[in-house]
């Protein structure tokens, strides 16, 4: 195995699936914008057996960025002369050399994944077979396994033919401008070290709430389902980046050792501890099956058994039909240890938190009670807002596509991570109650109310202002 060097950047970049949905609404888009930029230096071959010529491939590409926005012309014919095409079936070795040719002298190419997950392995493996891993990184797009084993599965099928070092598991989530600010606000600011850990902090809920339901992926999303599509990925990477401890150098891998160490510090979670629910109608959906159980919503409570966190309940939920869209993370700190004033104690007790509001709109808030004016001393709860969106920010996929291509792993999952992730959900995935149902513009099923009744309810986003 040869894999490419960390600081080496890609010389071609390879979409399979060059004509598929993500391709469509991403990754050509994002391709755009990074030529627009100037960020884009290499052909780009696209593969997939669609029928399609050349020519047909780049009138493709063209109509799916100039439905993503404003285009201007000279930055589109310049994306379009970088565009390869090769059509052909991934199990056909001959689709591998027609690769292979299109591909001409690069020495460094990198594969983008953007395929059914089942075909994972077959093209990695056909890619060694080839001849075009050497030098060569695989960028592999979630889910990575539907479990731990077929997580162990897919781990030794890409290990077969490429190094760890040269497989970039993405998850857009990650390529967030707000994602990137949770780690940044930790260890950029001091004040908070003293008070991040299970002496301050009494509880932790994430939240990802969408409005809409499966729209049209309904025979892909009964198969997965929020528990695997959201939880074990989205809100756990969040979770590795409010819990890690500092990493131990300026290093990706210092970093991603810290990320790891908190998916393998998670408690195994228990069936009692996960709700799921399924959204009135979405039976109907087409490609759904009339009996399906698959969950379009999920809660659950989480423990990460670390010295900092030990004892504090981290609450995660995210569903399909809920009454607004928003990701949005509250860090609850515990209340003071006397009551001196009149308020109320069940207002005191969630006066101090820090909100990080992911989308839409990011922002971070920092929640305390002041004194009203007048003799009495009763406060209300003010918070203090930092806005953090900015017009012209690089979307998830541009910067993960850049980052892949330059080399730097730090947004992109490890191995151990991957698998660590799964085990926490081993005994939930095949042992869990029925998915409850719940009406569309709702916050779910009530009996997820239970799971976090103790620590004083759900925290519901608000819509985003202006939000109708």
């Amino acid at each position: 195995m040869n894999g490419l060097p960390a600081a080496a950047a890609s010389d071609a970049l390879v979409v399979f699936g060059a004509t598929g949905d993500l391709a469509h609404k991403k990754i050509l888009p994002s391709l755009y914008a990074m030529e627009a930029r100037g960020g884009l230096k290499v052909p780009v071959v696209g593969v997939a057996f669609s029928g399609l010529t050349p020519e047909k491939f780049r009138a493709l590409a063209a109509a799916s960025v100039r439905k993503a926005g404003k285009t201007r012309p000279a930055v589109l014919k310049r994306l379009l002369a970088r565009l390869r095409y090769v059509d052909g079936d991934y199990r056909d070795a001959s689709t591998f050399r027609a690769l292979k040719e299109a591909l001409g002298g690069a020495k460094s190419p990198a594969f983008y994944l953007a395929i059914h997950p089942s075909f994972f392995s077959t093209v990695i493996e056909a890619l060694g077979a080839a001849g075009l891993a050497k030098g060569a990184r695989v960028i592999v797009e979630k889910p990575f396994g539907r479990d731990l084993d077929s997580a162990r599965r897919l781990n030794a099928a890409a290990h077969s033919v490429f190094p760890e070092s040269s497989i970039y598991r993405i998850d857009h989530f990650l390529g967030k401008e707000a994602i990137e600010n949770i780690l940044y606000f930790r260890f950029a600011n001091s004040f908070l070290e003293p008070i991040w850990n299970r002496n301050h902090v009494a509880d932790v809920q994430i939240v990802l709430s969408e409005s809409f339901g499966v729209e049209g992926r309904g025979a892909f999303y009964d198969g997965v389902g929020t528990l695997r599509d959201v939880i074990q990925n989205h809100l756990f990477q969040i979770v590795a980046l409010l819990a890690m401890e500092p990493p131990s150098g300026k290093t990706v891998e210092a970093q991603r050792n810290e990320k790891a160490k908190v998916f393998q510090a998670m408690r195994e979670i228990r069936p009692e501890d996960v709700v799921r629910g399924q959204y009135a109608g979405y039976r109907k959906e087409p490609g759904v099956a009339r009996a399906s159980d698959t969950e379009t919503y999920c809660a659950l409570k989480l423990h990460v058994d670390t010295w900092r966190w030990a004892g504090v309940p981290w609450y995660l939920r995210s569903g399909k039909r809920l009454p607004v869209d928003a990701a949005e993370i509250v860090v609850h700190l515990k209340p003071p240890p006397q009551r001196l004033f009149a308020d109320h104690p069940s207002l005191l007790g969630r006066s101090n938190y820090l909100r990080f509001r992911l989308a839409p709109c990011p922002a971070i808030a920092i929640a305390a009670r002041v004194k009203r004016s007048g003799e009495a001393f009763v406060g209300e709860r003010k918070e203090l807002y930092l806005l953090n969106a900015r017009a012209g920010e690089e979307s998830a996929y541009e910067r993960l596509l850049g980052d892949a291509m330059a080399g730097n792993g730090a947004l992109f999952t490890r191995q151990d991570a991957v698998e660590a992730a799964w085990s926490a959900l081993s005994t939930v995935l095949r042992r869990h109650g029925p998915a409850r149902p719940y009406a569309s513009g709702t916050w779910g099923p009530p009996e997820a109310d239970a799971l976090v009744a103790a620590d004083g309810g759900w925290h519901n986003p608000e819509p985003a202002k202006g939000a109708r």
